[in-house]
């Protein structure tokens, strides 16, 4: 296959690595899951990819708190090959445990804007705590895309009706931080997703499902856009009309984004 290289990061307890190798495959990219522990003996490896994900699951069982062990052992060893990543324009994608270990290995909300990523991963802003309603939560959500975000991953992508909308599973997903925090990310265009009100289960802080770094390059959320990528996958598949399933899934739509964008600055 033809194409360029994705990287998965997998490990003990993440589950959607092959969900997630299929969905960058679908858009024209070739995928690899490689173990944390190989590229902690040599991030170097790292290097050799054009694409990076951090899919979701149950890290390490998720012990202490959710992305809290595989999150510390990137940050402490992996943070400095995945942060030159970002600066050679890497794109990076983290859905639900993926959101949750980025923050934590300081990944995500990244550096100010207009700075360079620092050397050692910075303490982390914002934070991904247990659901409003205290319980984990698997359903169909509806989102929003702002029209000002500089999310590559999301950028210039509608939500329309039915089709509108993406997958979400997890019991530790409400977005906290401290408002000034999240107006620097709502005036730096880095919120990339926002949850529908009608469909705001957990209770994140102004409605936010998803944000990127300041060069947009690296998107965490905690809805599974790897999960919604054929139209079979789509809850009512069977009732959409013709003119509804016209185009892509919005999973694929953003995976398509990410790797066109690629290729383009190969």
């Amino acid at each position: 296959m033809h194409g360029p290289k994705a990287l998965v990061i997998t490990a003990a307890g993440i589950n959607c690595d092959l969900e997630l190798a299929e969905s960058f495959r679908a858009a024209g990219a070739v995928p690899e899951c490689v173990l944390l522990t190989e590229l902690v003996r040599d991030p170097s490896r790292v290097d050799r990819y054009q694409l990076v994900g951090l899919p979701g699951g149950f890290s390490y069982g998720d012990d202490v708190a959710a992305g809290r062990i595989m999150g510390a052992l990137m940050r402490r060893s992996l943070y400095p090959a995945l942060a030159a990543a970002v600066e050679r324009g890497v794109p990076m994608i983290c859905p639900c445990n993926g959101f949750q270990i980025a923050v934590q290995a300081g990944l995500l909300p990244g550096p100010a804007a207009g700075a360079p990523w620092p050397a050692e991963a910075a303490a982390p802003v914002v934070a991904l705590a247990q659901n409003t309603e205290g319980r984990f939560r698997d359903a169909w959500t509806r989102v929003e895309i702002p029209a000002d975000t500089r999310c590559v991953w999301t950028q210039g992508l509608d939500c329309d009706g039915l089709t509108g909308l993406l997958p979400s599973a997890h019991g530790e997903g409400r977005l906290v931080a401290p408002d000034a925090v999240l107006d620097a990310l709502e005036a730096n265009g880095q919120v990339a997703v926002r949850y529908h009100a009608d469909d705001h289960f957990n209770g994140s802080m102004r409605r936010i499902a998803g944000i990127c770094d300041p060069s947009g390059l690296v998107l965490g959320l905690m809805p599974h856009p790897e999960r919604y990528v054929r139209w079979t996958q789509h809850p009512r598949w069977t009732r959409l009309t013709a003119h509804q399933r016209h185009g892509e899934p919005l999973g694929l739509r953003m995976f398509r984004n990410a790797v066109g964008r690629v290729l383009v600055h190969a």
